[in-house]
């Protein structure tokens, strides 16, 4: 998704200015945590119902642009 910030906001005055869904103060850490735990995109729009799949996928393109070339990572030998 190229263009994420449609759904992603970054502000100091809410969450302490993390990444949050806009309109929302559900934070991109959240719906990373959420789906690295197992849930699936579905349960999470019925458990915050102003979540969308388009906001969901935008958390995922904003995190995976958040890491690029920002870390390497050494491979166990």
């Amino acid at each position: 998704m190229h263009d994420y910030m449609k759904y992603i906001e970054i502000n100091p005055n809410i969450m302490m200015g993390k990444p949050v869904i806009k309109g929302t103060r559900l934070t991109v850490e959240l719906i990373l945590e959420e789906m690295s735990a197992g849930k699936e995109v579905d349960h999470l729009i019925s458990a915050f119902p102003r979540l969308s799949k388009e906001a969901v996928w935008a958390a995922l393109a904003f995190a995976a642009d958040a890491i690029k070339g920002e870390r390497s990572y050494p491979i166990a030998i």
